[in-house]
């Protein structure tokens, strides 16, 4: 049986704009944080999303937030830019065709007007993704950093209209001298679409509109093999095997594909712990080798990085394919008959598919 990875990823924007869970779900949020915590263990450089200014909150062990870390944004080379739209615009916006999530892809705003201390405005129109999930930053040339655009939350629980704007003066601006400022996005949630409209305010009380433009937010499909609903381990019993498939279908290469398993369960005593799982995983030329299982420090959950199971970079087209199988010990907890499980798959620091392998736990 093959299961799609398509159910949403909400925690993916967690660490810029918190939620809170209850009840049972809030035990399954701290298993999947458990996966992701891999995945930015594991990160590659220049593709996280954030500005890196600072970390995001942690949570204690006794439940309170931990304060942020500051940290200093690298400095990075600039951007090569092109002039977009035509000599006949004031403003012209452009964006790539597609959105990868899990990659930062490119944009840019050119202007042919001249503007003293105006304000440049971007409204976007999400349709199957939240516009809270959206990160769009500019290069600012005199600190050689990537910043936040400053952003207008959109209503309700899942907006799909936002808006982002940035300070700009661009005094010598013209037909004959286009000022471009380089832009990025990525989307932090769901596939979907987003359309952008951009205008500036001039600084003189004219405001120019540029023709909007949209773009495709996409992810690689991820499919599980092998792992059906209501699956059952046995305690010292054989391990159960099944596979986990990335195609990048995208059109971008994936840089630093990287891919964690998680674990929790609990009876009514105790929970378990790495020792009760044994995870494996098939790589050609070696066989069959364990994977360590690490526990999450003061949650009872666990989780592993898994190998590299293809060339890096995932090039548009590409496969890789993970191939695994779990065992429960014989000496595992008999009060815990139940755990949650799953599979996290991402880029670098970015999570982009994620999927839930609950199992059962019976005797032998």
């Amino acid at each position: 049986m093959t299961l799609d990875l398509t159910h949403d990823l909400a925690a993916q924007g967690a660490a810029r704009r918190p939620s809170s869970v209850a009840g049972a779900a809030r035990r399954t949020a701290a298993v999947l944080a458990a996966g992701l915590a891999l995945v930015v263990a594991a990160a590659g450089t220049g593709q996280a999303a954030g500005t890196g200014t600072a970390t995001a909150a942690r949570q204690g062990c006794d439940g309170a937030a931990a304060p942020a870390t500051a940290t200093a944004p690298a400095a990075e080379a600039a951007p090569a830019v092109r002039a977009e739209g035509t000599a006949a615009q004031r403003i012209s916006f452009g964006v790539t065709s597609q959105l990868p999530i899990g990659l930062w892809s490119d944009a840019a705003v050119t202007l042919r007007t001249p503007v003293s201390k105006g304000t440049v405005r971007l409204d976007v129109t999400s349709r199957g993704f939240s516009t809270d999930s959206l990160v769009v930053q500019r290069y600012d040339a005199r600190s050689h950093r990537w910043t936040d655009l400053a952003t207008r939350p959109g209503g309700g629980s899942s907006p799909a209209h936002g808006v982002f704007t940035f300070p700009l003066t661009a005094t010598g601006a013209g037909p004959r001298a286009p000022h471009t400022v380089p832009l990025r996005l990525q989307d932090l949630d769901r596939p979907g679409t987003l359309t952008v409209t951009a205008s500036v305010t001039d600084g003189r009380g004219h405001t120019y509109r540029a023709p909007a433009r949209t773009t495709t937010a996409t992810r690689p499909a991820t499919t599980v093999g092998g792992w059906p609903g209501g699956t059952t381990l046995r305690r010292g019993g054989p391990a159960h095997e099944f596979t986990v498939t990335v195609r990048n279908t995208t059109n971008r290469a994936y840089p630093a594909l990287t891919a964690s398993y998680f674990a929790y369960g609990a009876g009514s005593k105790h929970a378990l712990a790495p020792k009760d799982l044994t995870l494996q995983q098939y790589r050609a030329g070696k066989g069959w080798t364990k994977v360590p299982l690490l526990a999450g420090g003061c949650d009872p959950g666990m989780s592993a990085t898994l190998k590299p199971a293809a060339a890096s970079p995932l090039k548009p087209g590409a496969t890789a394919v993970y191939r695994l199988k779990v065992s429960v010990a014989r000496t595992a907890p008999q009060d815990v008959t139940s755990a949650d499980a799953g599979i996290t798959v991402g880029n670098g620091d970015q999570a982009f598919a994620s999927r839930q392998l609950p199992f059962a736990i019976r005797a032998k």
